[in-house]
């Protein structure tokens, strides 16, 4: 006679979740600060100001990149697409201005 045993399904979330997650609630926390994003895909580098963030996409008002005319607008960058950042925080190193009329 066979038994027919079921064990109870516990759903955890994947690392992938967790690191998402822990992605957004780093600039949901960094929400009017300046920050600098590098993606793997052009225009490469943004620089900017957080504005808010929306679900998985972060909106960075976007003061110098790596092409003049893509400046001094709002950019919604994707979560999965940011490959390095840095939001400046009080006591640490500040973001360079970075201008060519000088």
């Amino acid at each position: 006679m066979e038994q027919d045993i079921r064990l109870t399904e516990i759903s955890l979330p994947s690392v992938n979740d967790i690191h998402d997650e822990a992605l957004i609630n780093e600039f949901v926390a960094g929400i009017g600060k300046n920050v600098l994003i590098m993606t793997p895909s052009f225009p490469f580098v943004f620089i900017g100001r957080i504005v808010e963030v929306v679900g998985d996409a972060v909106v960075v008002d976007v003061k110098v990149t790596t092409i003049g005319e893509l400046e001094n607008r709002l950019w919604y960058i994707h979560a999965h697409q940011i490959e390095v950042f840095y939001i400046e925080q009080k006591g640490m190193p500040r973001i360079p201005e970075l201008r060519d009329d000088i």
